[in-house]
């Protein structure tokens, strides 16, 4: 028996083998929870499909642009159809451009501000008011999100994302309260660096792994695994009293003043 039999999840962000949305996937499913999916663009629509074939008896397998609102009622009430209902969304998506990223926060001009919190903070709210109708059907649910703590403290290079994932954390604390009347919890979790093929992007990201494993608790870094526990326990009825939280996976080191 796992934690998360007859679960029905949607797995929004999976871009490849490597990345932590797809890791979550294959725990949840470990577990029990059948999983849907979505994907950004075609050039991922293969890795997407073909990674979610591995799974027992998955889910669909729809596109979504989260700046596109048809594609997010289409994706979200498709998933839920698909699966028959819906308990659990995760939502691992994240971007700013490039050039908004190294460098300087306060050169960051109106469309590039606009553009990461849209794609990376208003998209769970747009997705959790979809989930909610379906989630609520069935009793509840779990909505969770990543994060990382340059939401809370300046990382220099991070710049805009990091005041995108601020602005992720407190639309967490919002939609519990908005959702919790339906029993659908709410949480983020608050990732270390992991070297994952999206991270590249970010300048100094290997400096960056380097120095929270020296400066951690535990000493080391964390693995996507990791993260996907932490996870499985936020979808599980094991989180049944947990909402409006975030949950640190990083060694420690949010703990640590140094």
């Amino acid at each position: 028996m796992g934690l998360l039999d007859g679960k029905l999840a949607l797995i929004v962000g999976v871009a490849n083998k490597r990345s932590i949305a797809w890791a979550i996937a294959e725990q949840l499913s470990a577990q029990g929870a059948r999983c849907a999916f979505t994907y950004q663009a075609e050039r991922v629509e293969d890795e997407v499909r073909a990674l979610a074939e591995t799974l027992p008896n998955p889910g669909p397998v729809l596109p979504l642009d989260v700046q596109n609102d048809d594609e997010l009622v289409a994706a979200v009430n498709g998933a839920a159809e698909g699966l028959g209902g819906l308990d659990i969304l995760v939502h691992a998506v994240a971007y700013a451009r490039a050039d908004d990223l190294g460098g300087r926060f306060v050169d960051t001009d109106r469309e590039g501000f606009q553009l990461a919190l849209d794609i990376s903070a208003y998209s769970l709210a747009a997705m959790s008011r979809l989930a909610e109708p379906h989630m609520a059907a069935r009793g509840g649910g779990s909505v969770m999100t990543l994060s990382y703590i340059a939401a809370e403290r300046a990382v220099p290079g991070y710049n805009v994302m990091g005041v995108a994932k601020s602005t992720l954390e407190s639309i967490v604390r919002y939609l519990a309260w908005d959702l919790g009347e339906n029993q659908i919890r709410v949480n983020a979790i608050s990732a270390g660096p992991v070297r994952t093929l999206a991270a590249r992007s970010i300048p100094g990201f290997g400096t960056m792994v380097d120095k929270a494993a020296e400066r951690a608790p535990l000493r080391r870094s964390i693995t996507q695994e990791e993260v996907a526990g932490s996870a499985v326990f936020l979808a599980s009825e094991l989180s049944s009293g947990v909402t409006g939280s975030v949950l640190y996976v990083d060694a420690g080191y949010h703990a640590i003043g140094l």
